[in-house]
């Protein structure tokens, strides 16, 4: 995997949208493409979930199968083939040109998935719907079960519109930036961890929940918060920014957060699974960067 610099993200107002605010788009004269992305780490799929009941039009995306490549030491979730993921979103019906807005179970971590790999492959125009499904039911919005068979869409990826890391750009960026691990806190702290090869975290890095970023409703905190919070933590927009997770996916999240913040961020795809798969890499543990 080849590092690639930040840039120039969605504007933080376009980053995500409320359920009312889906609710007028679908009306209007230029209606998104809906995907819904519900997953849960470990499996199985969800897709009984979706087929039993789905927004009005929206498509079923398989995060394991078309949100990622097999497994193996580039990380449990390495970035998909680019033209395998384009096929798969022209399946979706997604559209170059039309407005797309991706949504789940309501943990917002696979939303956010599929909205990073669709803004860092061109695509410009991606929202997350704040609080997933229970959001959208929350606000009245209809549900169902029919089937969903979208007219092929045309959109072409085109990689590196949003900053990407290596292991090795990561760990220089935890070193002159600021470089948040998205995890939960005890697996920062190597206390406990339930899936990788070790606990612990990349040198330099900084604790950063990505459950932090939203409220007891499920909805991303205002945008001020957020950015007090990352502020804090040593993120800001005038700062090389990094994220990392356990694979990619809450690490997605979290830029998704820093978006909404207004500071523009790089993913490291690989993240713990992919740097800790190498013993010769350096690990920390404790509360303390170092």
């Amino acid at each position: 995997m080849t590092a690639t610099p930040v840039t120039p993200q969605t504007p933080a107002r376009s980053a995500i949208l409320s359920a009312s605010e889906l609710i007028g788009a679908l009306a209007g004269g230029r209606p998104p493409v809906l995907l819904d992305v519900r997953w849960q780490l470990g499996g199985p799929d969800l897709r009984a979930e979706y087929e039993a009941g789905h927004l009005p039009g929206a498509v079923y995306i398989d995060l394991d199968r078309e949100l990622a490549g097999p497994a193996g030491s580039g990380g449990r979730h390495p970035l998909p083939d680019p033209e395998a993921f384009g096929a798969a979103m022209r399946r979706a019906g997604v559209l170059s040109g039309a407005p797309v807005v991706v949504y789940d179970g309501g943990q917002g971590w696979a939303a956010a998935r599929a909205w990073w790999l669709l803004r860092w492959t061109g695509h410009a125009d991606v929202r997350v719907l704040d609080g997933g499904l229970a959001a959208w039911k929350a606000a009245g919005g209809a549900v169902t079960a029919d089937p969903v068979s979208p007219a092929e869409g045309d959109f072409k990826p085109s990689p590196g519109a949003l900053g990407l890391l290596d292991a090795d750009s990561a760990a220089a960026l935890a070193r002159a930036g600021t470089l948040l691990d998205a995890r939960a806190g005890e697996r920062y702290r190597g206390e406990v961890e339930p899936i990788d090869r070790v606990g612990g975290h990349i040198p330099g890095a900084v604790s950063a929940p990505t459950v932090e970023n939203v409220g007891p409703d499920g909805l991303f905190l205002p945008a001020p918060a957020l950015r007090a919070r990352f502020a804090e933590l040593g993120a800001s927009a005038g700062t090389p920014v990094g994220v990392y997770c356990g694979s990619g996916v809450s690490g997605a999240h979290e830029v998704l957060a820093l978006t909404v913040a207004g500071v523009p961020a790089a993913l490291y795809a690989g993240s713990w699974s992919e740097w800790s798969s190498d013993p010769a890499r350096p690990v920390a543990t404790g509360p303390l960067p170092q």
